[in-house]
């Protein structure tokens, strides 16, 4: 069997060699730094469903504007109290109170930011371009650690804003915004290493939003039960070191001993400065074991 010369295979009038035209690219590199910021403004846009479809933005927008309305609502109330000079509510305490709507978030976008590439195997494709592994997972931490931070850090400025207007003493609520920033800068952190790591465990999306809830918020649903127990039983002493065992109750503890916060503890202990040290080590140490976890869960699948 011959070809002819016009590409067409003798005895078949429908086969055909085409040049498709492949080139080679001969423009710039950008290199590893412009697609771990790439990759880096994808997921946190993503983490509001921005780029994605309406149905993706619904959850994240709504729990950002309860977040932001709540701070609204406790500004006009405070300044509608007559002779009142304080908000109704510390800049510290306010992400505690929230804690649900922050462990919702989360546990909702960590999956989304993670769970897909796994299930859909697009990690290899990453991987494939000039980018590294701990490239990626310092993206997606950062990201993350963003989101959080717009969702728990927005409702703070409304705080302070409306403190301002109101008239209040500003050094101290200039202090107090300070303080709570802090306080939910090292939240988000924390938040995001371990919302992240329980998301990478599993392809399964709906496996992975329920770890999160697990850690994050049932956790905490544990721990003050056991706190509560050990109070009204006498063991007092033990109540501080309880904290250690959940995540809001870490950074409660942390910003209690140094952030001048209220105590969340039974009896209304506060942690002495060796206490919160012990707090914030163990905040610190949960930090960097997400890191590492995340970085041999991506060696693995590199593979």
């Amino acid at each position: 069997m011959t070809s002819t010369q016009t590409g067409a295979v003798s005895g078949s009038e429908t086969s055909r060699i085409h040049n498709i035209g492949y080139r080679s690219y001969d423009g710039p590199r950008l290199g590893r730094g412009y697609a771990r910021r790439s990759l880096y403004s994808q997921s946190l846009r993503g983490s509001f469903g921005l780029g994605r479809s309406a149905k993706s933005k619904v959850l994240p927008m709504l729990l950002f504007g309860v977040m932001c309305v709540v701070a609204a609502i406790i500004v006009a109330v405070s300044i509608s109290i007559p002779g009142s000079t304080a908000l109704q509510i510390k800049y510290t305490s306010y992400a505690i109170y929230m804690q649900a709507v922050i462990g919702l978030f989360i546990a909702s976008q960590a999956p989304q930011s993670v769970s897909r590439d796994l299930r859909f195997r697009s990690v290899s494709l990453y991987f494939s371009r000039p980018i590294e592994h701990v490239d990626y997972v310092i993206a997606k931490l950062a990201a993350m650690a963003s989101a959080l931070l717009i969702l728990t850090g927005a409702p703070l400025v409304i705080l302070y804003a409306g403190a301002l207007l109101g008239k209040f003493d500003f050094v101290e609520q200039t202090k107090g915004f300070g303080q709570g920033m802090v306080s939910v800068a090292l939240l988000s952190v924390l938040f995001a290493g371990l919302g992240l790591v329980m998301a990478a465990l599993t392809p399964r999306r709906g496996f992975g939003v329920a770890a999160v809830i697990a850690v994050l918020t049932i956790s905490y649903g544990a721990v003050s039960t056991v706190q509560a127990i050990a109070w009204q039983t006498g063991a007092e002493g033990a109540v501080e070191w309880l904290g250690l065992f959940s995540p809001i109750t870490l950074i409660s503890g942390v910003q209690a001993a140094f952030l001048g916060a209220s105590s969340p503890f039974p009896g209304g202990a506060i942690p002495g400065a060796g206490t919160g040290a012990v707090y914030l080590i163990v905040v610190l140490a949960l930090v960097a074991g997400s890191y590492a976890v995340l970085m041999r869960r991506y060696r693995r699948v590199g593979l």
